[in-house]
């Protein structure tokens, strides 16, 4: 349930903000369902200002951003309060990792629709307004997906996301998390997130639904996400792997296989196959 804006006032002063201290609560409207944007931070200069500029120039007139700032100390709540007249709702504490954090913004969250925004990632114009577009034609769907552009900064770039499958999906994640909406009955059916889970908790949430998952998916892309990061380690394959065991019902054999394979994918990196030769980009750029 979220907080009332008389509930947010006893936070410690300078380290929250946002339109709702001002009042300024947004709804959803049968017309324009409510869109909550949700972005967990630690310290993201240079990059947090692109993500929330992107959020700010969509087209779609009924979005909140939530912000949850980890404790940064390289000024990024510097930034935040540079934005407060545009973002809904910003807070900074501690946090025991993204999962964590997303589940505070969840009770926080009040739109339809719930995404989920890195700080180092950026919204393609009308991003928004296209998902809105393919909820509408498509009322039974719970979760929407879409393809995201990964770019490296040596210019390698491959972008990624496929429709969903319960087959494929239940082997991998084959929608990238950034590129996608969950409705907010989702989460009422599924519940929160599993903090024990400290990289493929996104992926462990919606294994729960097994193929009885409502989705929809539309081949654009919507997301401009930098490479990198945890997510893309051998560590989060071995994560990946006992969820699909633990919550997919993968057999332990399969699941073991699977990581093998994850692992020789691994060996060379977008970096040294870049380095390698140009010709393996525009291949991927396909995807």
């Amino acid at each position: 349930m979220v907080r009332s804006y008389s509930q947010l006032q006893i936070d410690v002063e300078g380290k929250c903000g946002g339109k709702r201290f001002k009042g300024i609560v947004a709804q959803s409207r049968p017309d324009l369902p409510l869109v909550s944007v949700i972005t967990a931070v630690y310290n993201g200069l240079p990059d947090l200002p692109s993500c929330l500029d992107s959020v700010i120039h969509q087209d779609y007139p009924n979005i909140e951003h939530i912000v949850l700032d980890g404790g940064s100390r390289d000024g990024t709540v510097d930034v935040l309060r540079q934005y407060d007249d545009q973002i809904a709702l910003w807070k900074s504490e501690p946090d025991s990792g993204i999962y964590d954090a997303w589940n505070k913004a969840l009770l926080e969250a009040s739109g339809e629709w719930i995404c989920f925004l890195g700080a180092d990632d950026e919204y393609l114009p009308g991003a928004v307004s296209a998902y809105m577009a393919l909820a509408a034609k498509n009322p039974q769907a719970e979760y929407l997906s879409s393809k995201v552009k990964v770019v490296h900064p040596s210019g390698y770039e491959r972008t990624l996301g496929s429709s969903w499958t319960w087959r494929r999906f239940s082997r991998s994640m084959c929608t990238p998390h950034v590129g996608s909406m969950h409705r907010r009955s989702l989460f009422d059916r599924l519940g929160a997130y599993d903090t024990s889970y400290r990289i493929v908790g996104d992926y462990e949430l919606l294994l729960r639904a097994r193929h009885q998952l409502q989705t929809s998916y539309m081949p654009a892309i919507t997301v401009m996400m930098k490479y990198g990061g945890i997510s893309t380690s051998r560590v989060a394959l071995v994560e990946q792997a006992r969820a699909k065991v633990a919550t997919g019902n993968r057999s332990r054999f399969l699941a073991a296989v699977e990581l093998y394979l994850g692992y020789t994918r691994t060996i060379l990196h977008p970096p040294v196959r870049y380095a390698l030769g140009r010709i393996v980009a525009p291949r991927h750029q396909q995807d």
